[in-house]
């Protein structure tokens, strides 16, 4: 008779502990992920194990229909817009420009003080705040007395888009404060993201947008895409532009509509609409709407309200493909602003050049930078690269 293998008490007790935790560890998983919201495949069972069990080919009897009351399914989120085919198309590509580099100077509502070793220290109107910066490789040119002097210290992630918190050195202060750039009042904002309510580094385009508003002679319509807190909408609206804002989330339209307040602006033609930018300009081009000048400042990565999926890289070739459509006979300008891709901007210069073939026109691309000023804005400083842009003109 073969040898059997007896296990002691102590044994078998330890064994049925780790079978317990082991179990206990797959449903903590399983719980850990339903509450993430990760969707998982619905498994449902073959023909072969939902079949009552039965003699070979014989029939099964007829089940008595299911009479209980079925919870309605919601609707799935829609992932992803359709497909676009985008045909070649004829005629010459637009004139270019490279490298065009476009900067932001210390103005009265905003400059960068200094920067290095990963962080920056900006002044934001009345405060001074400290802030992780990737491309500040080089050592900081300011003593340390004065960067412990900042009024906000943003702490955790440094990825672009990654959570943290504030920590307030000298004193507490609140989630908002008043900011003006180009004559507009809004407010800005300690957010949990790293971010203040505005992009002082498009103040260039800003400046650019605001001067073709003023000459123009006319109301232009300026489209402003993912335009977040609305401080270009304002910019445009106050020069004497008819604007539409679109951004997916609700919570940058109620920053938006706050901002307005603070601008005394209520009465400027502004359209504040909350929806997947894909969505609406597919939209307006079925209804022939146009504009004379879009703006459209895409993330690497978002959703938009309703779960739509928005990846730059995959879906960004057909928004400039749409804009030229809705674009006007008699436009302005096509501008886009790209942050942290991993690509040069020569890959968006070529596309913008693809895309307005056969436009006339020209293509500026390059990048934005803001340069230190120093603790009162008049010593210059070096250059912080913080985004890729390309830029459609008619002449």
């Amino acid at each position: 008779m073969p040898a059997v293998e007896r296990k002691s008490k102590g044994q078998r007790v330890k064994e049925k502990d780790r079978r317990s935790k082991n179990a206990s560890v797959t449903a903590a998983k399983g719980r850990g992920a339903e509450a993430r919201g990760g969707r998982h495949e619905q498994r449902h069972p073959s023909a072969k194990s939902g079949a009552p069990k039965g003699k070979a080919g014989a029939t099964p009897a007829p089940r008595a229909p299911d009479t209980t009351p079925q919870k309605p399914q919601r609707p799935a989120a829609q992932e992803n817009t359709p497909a676009r085919v985008i045909g070649p198309r004829s005629g010459e590509k637009p004139a270019e420009t490279v490298p065009l580099i476009l900067e932001t100077v210390p103005t009265g509502g905003y400059h960068l003080i200094d920067s290095g070793d990963g962080e920056k220290l900006e002044q934001y109107g009345p405060y001074r705040i400290v802030r992780p910066e990737g491309q500040a490789l080089w050592p900081k040119a300011l003593p340390g007395a004065v960067w412990e002097k900042a009024d906000a210290i943003f702490t955790g992630d440094t990825e672009e888009d990654g959570m943290g918190r504030w920590r307030f050195p000298r004193e507490a202060l609140g989630e908002t404060w008043p900011m003006q750039l180009l004559d507009t009042d809004f407010l800005g904002r300690f957010t949990s993201f790293r971010h203040v309510g505005v992009f002082p580094e498009q103040l260039a385009h800003w400046s650019w947008m605001k001067d073709q508003v003023a000459s123009a002679g006319r109301p232009l319509k300026v489209l402003n895409l993912f335009g977040y807190t609305g401080v270009a909408s304002l910019i445009a609206a106050k020069a004497g532009a008819e604007v539409t804002h679109v951004d997916a989330s609700k919570k940058a339209i109620g920053w938006a509509r706050e901002n307005q307040a603070m601008a005394r602006a209520e009465k400027l033609p502004i359209r504040w609409i909350c929806d997947d930018a894909m969505k609406f300009i597919q939209r307006e081009e079925r209804r022939g709407s146009r504009y004379d000048v879009i703006l459209t400042d895409p993330p690497k990565f978002g959703r938009g309200p309703n779960g739509e999926v928005w990846q730059l890289f995959d879906h960004l070739a057909a928004m400039l493909d749409i804009c030229r459509e809705i674009l006007s006979p008699d436009a302005r300008g096509l501008v886009l602003t790209a942050y942290s891709i991993r690509a040069s901007f020569y890959s968006i210069h070529e596309l913008m050049r693809e895309t307005m073939r056969g436009c006339g026109g020209r293509v500026e691309s390059g990048e934005l930078i803001i340069r230190e000023g120093g603790l009162d804005g008049t010593a210059p400083g070096r250059a912080l690269s913080t985004s890729l842009f390309s830029r459609w003109v008619p002449k």
